[in-house]
Parts: structure tokens; C-alpha cells; sequence
């Protein structure tokens, strides 16, 4: 059997052909085999699942009646695998349309019926194959391009962080005196250049999540005292616009018995998360007041937060493509579109979720919701 598992020969396509009849495998075989695929066989469905997980092929071709697990459960263990890569499935069938639809339903992606035509299989084979080029031409392409941004923006993070620094020397008179209108000027390069390295960063950490390397340190962690902590941070920037800054952890968060809201989480990141969402409710308002609430905090399954301001409102056009990545509001003082994206993908790495309810010119609220660990005694 090992020698099905050597690498993938230089110009040929590895098909696996799965039958429990060896007078059908070796039909197809020599079939395929005269065409100049390299080709690989199996008996059964599990020993088509080894095959896969070890090397996977480039097309399944999958015989559906077979004794123990048919071609149906085996396409959809396949493709309920997310660690494969996409492989086309053709199965073999010599039922009626109700089978065909079962599998195609289940995951596979053609069909055809026995006994075989030796015309109708190649054409199949042609074409499915031909959509897996395309698909890994595809995914190849967009790995390329989430490398090239990744490292890129890593490459520009050091020219900004050196600038900022020199920048902020400057500001405090190391390199010598000097004037007012200088530093004003310099006021607005250092609030620039942070804001460009904000951005830098933060897409950064949208890549590193979207290409899959962002490592998180899950531990038990206090979510009231890191609403405390950004609600502190964010604090002098309400305070400039004149605007309340509320922070209210409510009855059960905060009961007699002296209980801490416990949750699973990366910290930091999740301080990330609130930081954002509190930033953007005090940079959209332009008067009244910000609230940071932290409710159902003794449920037994989840706990909710929710940032409600007086802004100016989303509208419900902009609300379904809010979390989207580059997806920048209409407002004058709209961001890159990271922010947000970046929130989601966080809380969905914690296995909650993130929404907004939003009225023009009344304001708007997002929710964020967690899973929730047993409270714990301070």
C-alpha cells in the first residue's frame, strides 16, 4: 500500500479510486492510467479516509454502494474535514436521480453512472480537475497576496516606530529650541504618524488572523476589570469632547457576595476589542454620553457588554457591511475600516459574537457577547 503514497508525480494528476468490486477499479484504472494519470486505488471507504488524510489526492472518484461506509458518508466526512484541501468528489452510481441528489448534497461534485463510458469519464475527470487548478491557482494567488501585505506592513512598522520616536524627541527640545509654530507642526506630524502606525499595526493583526498564525493565550481573566481599564484609558479623550463616560456594571456584576465576572480569553486582545468599540463611540459623538455596560453577568452560559452612544447614527445600509474588512462609514472622520473587522474576528475566536443596533441621528449600540466561566471569589 505504500507505494500509493509517494509524492505527486511532475505533470500527472493523482486520482483515488474507490470500489469494493476489483473488476470496476481495474477498468477505471486502466482507464485513467492510458490517459497518463497516476492513479490509486481502495477498497472502502475507510481505507480511502487513511489514504486522504495522509496524502490527499488531486480527484476522488467514489463508487456509492460499498459494505460498511458508502461513498455518501465518506464525502461527507471529507468534507466536513476543514484541514483537507478541496478535492472534486465524482461519484459513481448506478441508481436512480434520488441518489445523485443525496450525494450532491452531502458534498460531492458530479456524478456518473455505471457502467462507465469511456468518453463520459474522461470528460468528467477533464473538468473536475480542471475546476481543482482553478481553485488551488486561486487560493495560491490569495496566499500571495496576504504574504506580500503581512510582510510589508511588518517592513513598515520599523521606519514609523523609529520616526515617532525621533519625532517626539524633537517635541520635548532634545535636538534644541524650538518655536511655537515648529511645534505645532510637530504636534501634527507626531498625531499623524501615530495614527499611520495605528493603522500599520492593525492590519497586521487583521492578517495574522485571517492567515491563520495569530496565536491567542486563552486564561481565566476578570471582564469587568478590563472594561474598567479602557473605560480609564479612554476617559481624557470624553473628557475633551465634554462628553459622559459612564461605566455601569450593574447589580449582578458587582453583588454583595463580591463575585468576579471569570471568562476564558486572550486579555489583550480582548482589551483591544473594548478599547475600539469605547474609541469609536467617543470619536462619532459629538454630544451627550458613552455607556459601557456589563450585564447577565451571573448567567450561567454567556455575558454581554454593551457600548451605547448619542452619536450620529449608522445607516441600515451601512450596518450590513459594517464589519467588513476596508469598510469605512460615510462620516468625515472614518477610519481605515480594520477596526471593526479585527473586533469580530476577536470575539469570534472566543466563540461569541458582535452586532450593532443603530438609528441615524440617534445614536448607536454594539453587543458583544461571551461565553462566560464560573463566577470565582475574589
Amino acid at each position: 500500500m505504500n507505494r500509493f503514497l509517494s509524492s505527486k508525480v511532475v505533470g500527472k494528476d493523482r486520482i483515488l479510486v474507490v470500489d469494493d468490486s476489483p473488476d470496476n477499479v481495474f477498468l477505471i484504472q486502466a482507464i485513467l492510467e492510458e490517459e497518463g494519470y497516476q492513479v490509486i486505488t481502495a477498497s472502502d471507504g475507510f481505507s480511502a479516509l487513511t489514504l486522504i488524510e495522509e496524502s490527499p489526492p488531486d480527484l476522488l472518484l467514489l463508487d456509492v454502494m460499498m459494505p460498511g461506509m458508502d461513498g455518501f458518508e465518506v464525502t461527507q466526512r471529507i468534507r466536513q474535514n476543514t484541514n483537507l484541501p478541496f478535492m472534486p468528489i465524482l461519484l459513481i452510481t448506478a441508481y436512480d436521480h434520488l441518489s445523485v441528489a443525496k450525494g450532491l448534497d452531502n458534498g460531492a461534485d458530479d456524478f456518473i453512472h455505471k457502467p462507465v463510458e469511456v468518453d463520459e469519464l474522461l470528460a468528467r475527470v477533464r473538468s473536475l480537475l480542471r475546476l481543482k487548478h482553478s481553485i488551488d491557482e486561486r487560493d495560491a494567488i490569495a496566499r500571495q497576496r496576504e504574504d506580500f501585505v503581512s510582510r510589508l506592513t511588518h517592513d513598515l512598522r520599523t521606519p514609523l516606530i523609529a520616526a515617532d520616536r525621533m519625532l517626539v524627541l524633537m517635541r520635548q527640545g532634545a535636538l534644541g529650541e524650538i518655536s511655537d509654530p515648529i511645534l505645532e507642526v510637530l504636534d501634527t506630524m507626531v498625531r499623524s504618524n501615530q495614527n499611520l502606525l495605528a493603522m500599520v499595526n492593525t492590519l497586521l493583526e487583521v492578517y495574522r488572523y485571517e492567515a491563520g498564525r495569530k496565536t491567542l493565550s486563552f486564561n481565566q481573566i476578570d471582564l469587568a476589570a478590563i472594561l474598567k481599564e479602557a473605560v480609564q484609558e479612554l476617559q481624557p479623550l470624553a473628557d475633551e469632547k465634554n462628553l459622559c463616560l459612564n461605566f455601569d456594571l450593574g447589580e449582578k456584576a458587582a453583588d454583595s457576595s463580591g463575585k468576579k465576572v471569570i471568562i476564558e480569553g486572550d486579555r489583550l486582545e480582548l482589551h483591544r476589542v473594548f478599547i475600539n468599540l469605547i474609541g469609536n463611540a467617543i470619536k462619532f459623538t459629538e454630544a451627550g454620553s458613552v455607556e459601557v455596560r456589563l450585564i447577565d453577568a451571573n448567567s450561567k452560559s454567556s455575558v454581554i457588554v454593551k457600548v451605547e452612544d448619542t452619536g450620529l447614527g449608522i445607516s441600515a445600509e451601512d450596518q450590513t457591511k459594517l464589519f467588513e474588512r476596508f469598510r469605512q462609514g460615510k462620516h468625515k472622520q472614518s477610519g481605515s475600516g480594520l477596526g471593526l473587522h479585527l473586533s469580530r474576528r476577536i470575539v469570534e475566536t472566543h466563540q461569541g459574537t458582535i452586532d450593532v443596533k443603530s438609528e441615524v441621528g440617534k445614536g448607536s449600540c454594539f453587543t458583544v457577547c461571551l461565553p462566560i466561566k464560573q463566577a470565582h471569589n475574589s
